[in-house]
């Protein structure tokens, strides 16, 4: 099996289910030891178990700056630095605004875009840091949507102004880190079989409306783990990755 990440640390926030816990698993396999960031202790320390050695839980929520901020030091103490971050965890609430809850709002908000930029914050030095060393690159990849291009409905109002938040911060980030060798990269996952699109009914929706219905995580996973692996030379920037049958 090819271990192109052998020596490498990642950190993935949201690692508890879906898109984050199948780019641990994939991150993993090809060699990273992968620091697992989520809320839901029980399911990280189970997916640790599985992984081994290749894997250590951190239970925190990217809401709190402090927590993260501390976390990401436990991290770098734990398993020697930061090479790769994922910034993955997400949270989705899709209601017509004239009917929408205002904490629903600012929770998106919260953890769609606060959530980026706390984890972001920390684990930067650790990151220009790991682009100096042996391997000479670092990378950050942002989970972000179909969404953060284009509004396709109305009640994606808040979820996606999130979105496209976060690409514009990517894009900034880029440009100030391209000289110092740490890539930024932006996935954006059409529709995804998983918890937010179960709890807003999407998928069965979507499933009724494809012929060969929607993707599963690990198809994200697999565009996480082609961006952080080219060579040094090659920086993967964005990647749009839709369901076959999806037309918006």
């Amino acid at each position: 099996m090819s271990t192109p990440l052998e020596g490498t640390t990642a950190v993935v926030t949201g690692a508890s289910s879906g898109i984050g816990e199948a780019t641990a698993r994939a991150l993993a396999s090809a060699g990273a030891r992968v620091a697992l960031l989520a809320r839901r202790r029980d399911r990280l320390e189970s997916l640790a178990g599985e992984l081994g050695d290749r894997a250590v839980a951190y239970e925190v929520d990217v809401t709190d700056d402090e927590a993260v901020a501390n976390t990401v030091e436990e991290v770098v103490r734990d398993l020697g630095g930061v090479d790769v971050l994922v910034n993955n965890a997400g949270y989705g609430s899709m209601t017509p605004a004239a009917e929408a809850d205002l904490a629903e709002w600012r929770r998106m908000v919260d953890v769609n875009v606060g959530g980026v930029l706390g984890t972001t914050h920390a684990a930067l030095p650790h990151l220009v840091k790991a682009a100096e060393g042996a391997r000479g690159i670092a990378d950050v990849v942002t989970i972000s949507s179909v969404a953060g291009r284009k509004v396709a409905f109305p009640a994606a109002n808040v979820y996606a102004a999130t979105k496209h938040a976060v690409g514009a911060f990517s894009e900034a980030l880029r440009q100030e880190l391209a000289g110092r060798h740490v890539r930024v990269g932006l996935v954006e996952p059409g529709l995804v079989r998983s918890e937010l699109t179960e709890d807003n009914g999407a998928a069965q929706d979507a499933e009724s409306s494809m012929e060969l219905g929607l993707m599963e995580a690990e198809d994200i996973a697999d565009a996480v783990v082609y961006m952080v692996t080219r060579p040094r030379r090659a920086a993967v920037n964005e990647m749009l990755v839709r369901p076959t049958g999806q037309t918006r």
